[in-house]
């Protein structure tokens, strides 16, 4: 029987195969094949375990070795894998040549078996590889079974573990059962922030509505107490749900983040995440001595929110154009590197100056011309030129906050869901699925303009003096726009006019010079 487990790198691993030999000499056990620290620690882990599940253990030296042997080994997922091998080796459990089997589990030094992080991404290698039988602590069944492959085998001691193998190979064991309906992680219901609670704000509502259908990038800004911060959290309630695939993605990544609740299944609802702007470079971009994804890679397929976005370290501020424009992150270390994925929406709240005044009525802004250049520089013309959606927010006047009947977040999802179901059709061959992601390539076949529409697309773009990319956005824009009304034919002039006015603030000093 050969026994294999699994090594993580970065979004995807490789199979480990583990080998044991036992040979005369003083009694103690050695692993090879690259372990970090705890890896080798399972060494007094295993040992403990077997004889606290009433085996003997093996007399003499055993060695341990895990090949790949240049691909290092990390975490404590190699336990439940170490333990099968020894006994199979001594004999403790029936073997069967030929036989392969993926084992995943941490030891508690009682036999006790703990659920471990990445159990996901393990089963999606063992399909690659045609391995059908995948033993898993019983907390992470839902999760194994998410993928729908193979034989999913729960076990929660390592006393379990010969009558287990051993009802496998005269196949007696029942697998688990399906997962289909088990979802994790998040849920609609703890949303928490209605559309319908916020009064005034047509505009903000609008260009969220329009960047949740299209998955745009969207910036945010306006005096302290606009609204700014609870209408981006408020686009959370408006996203549309996950398909298979990008539910199993989103998974994979929480689960080798160990973000993943314990018992779970499918994450469901795209991410939200709102890092502070005292995160540092390796908390929002991934990395650390055991790279780990970042805030950009949890945010895979959702959003990612960074509230009062000029506080964030400037540097940070700019590691985030590569990751929004190509969907994912490569990080490199010395001796090591890694790839993990970044499709994410980028939200960002800014006040419109330092003293958060310019703009008010009835306030005076103290900052000169110099300071709010200087203020809005930290953000940077290349990561600004890549926000497609940019919403200057106004203290709402105390009417409309009493008197306003509003939309709820329901309703505008639905919208929201038909238009991503539009897009998703029309791009079923391709690579994207969004109209943000639209290539160059393909712009000119998925956003045909209608004679009115490519005159006023024209005259703006002079008019604006903007850059090739600000072009292309707006066309985008423009193309979720009549999504929105269900149109898939050609772009009308009016949904250029209103995507080029959710487009024009930040260029050329549009919104500043009316001050």
């Amino acid at each position: 029987m050969t026994i294999t487990s699994f090594a993580s790198n970065g979004f995807n691993g490789q199979l480990v195969r583990v080998e044991v030999d036992i040979r005369r000499g003083i009694p103690g056990m050695d692993i090879i094949g690259l372990p970090d620290g705890a890896v080798l620690e399972s060494r007094e882990r295993v040992r403990a375990a077997i004889r606290n599940g009433g085996f003997e253990l093996p007399k003499g030296r055993i060695l341990i070795n895990l090949a790949p042997a240049g691909l290092r080994k990390e975490g404590a997922s190699f336990d439940l894998s170490l333990a099968a091998a020894i006994l199979i080796k001594s004999g403790s459990i029936t073997n069967s040549p030929g036989r392969r089997v993926m084992i995943l589990g941490e030891l508690m030094l009682s036999g006790e078996i703990r659920p471990v992080n990445g159990v996901l991404s393990a089963v999606s290698a063992a399909s690659a590889e045609g391995i059908e039988t995948i033993i898993v602590p019983a907390e992470n069944i839902p999760e194994g079974l998410s993928l729908g492959w193979g034989n999913i085998y729960g076990i929660s001691r390592l006393s379990e573990m010969p009558v287990l193998l051993t009802s496998i190979l005269h196949g007696r064991a029942v697998p688990a059962g399906n997962n289909k309906d088990k979802a994790g992680g998040f849920s609609t219901e703890s949303i928490g922030i209605d559309f319908m609670d916020i009064r005034g704000l047509p505009f903000v509502k609008r260009g969220l509505e329009i960047a949740a259908a299209g998955r745009h990038n969207v910036l945010l800004f306006g005096p302290p107490g606009s609204g700014k911060t609870m209408s981006a959290r408020g686009m959370r309630g408006i996203l549309p749900p996950l398909d298979k695939s990008e539910s199993i993605e989103v998974t994979r990544i929480y689960s080798t983040a160990g973000l993943l609740p314990a018992g779970s299944g499918l994450i469901t609802v795209p991410p939200f995440r709102e890092p502070h702007h005292s995160a540092s470079e390796e908390g929002i971009i991934g990395g650390g001595k055991t790279i780990r994804p970042g805030e950009v890679s949890l945010s895979h397929r959702g959003v990612l929110f960074l509230d009062e976005t000029p506080e964030f370290n400037k540097n940070l501020l700019q590691s985030l154009r590569e990751p929004a424009e190509e969907g994912r992150i490569d990080i490199a270390r010395a001796g090591r590197s890694c790839i993990y994925p970044a499709d994410f929406q980028l939200l960002l709240a800014a006040n419109p100056c330092p003293c958060g005044n310019l703009g008010r009525q009835e306030a005076v802004c103290i900052c000169s011309r110099r300071e709010v250049m200087s203020y809005w520089k930290k953000l940077g013309g290349a990561l600004l030129d890549r926000i497609d959606i940019r919403i200057p927010v106004s203290p709402v006047p105390i009417e409309p906050i009493t008197e306003s009947n509003e939309e709820s977040s329901a309703v505008i999802r639905g919208r929201v869901e038909s238009a991503a179901a539009v897009q998703k059709r029309r791009y079923a061959d391709e690579s994207f699925s969004r109209n943000a992601r639209i290539s160059q390539r393909r712009l000119k076949d998925y956003c045909r303009m209608t004679g009115d529409a490519e005159r006023a697309y024209i005259t703006a773009v002079r008019k604006m003096k903007i850059s090739s990319r600000a072009c292309v956005s707006i066309m985008k824009t423009a193309r979720t726009i009549a999504d929105l009304r269900l149109e898939q034919g050609a772009i009308k002039q009016n949904d250029i006019l209103e995507a080029v006015q959710h487009r024009r603030y930040g260029e050329q000093d549009f919104f500043w010079s009316k001050l």
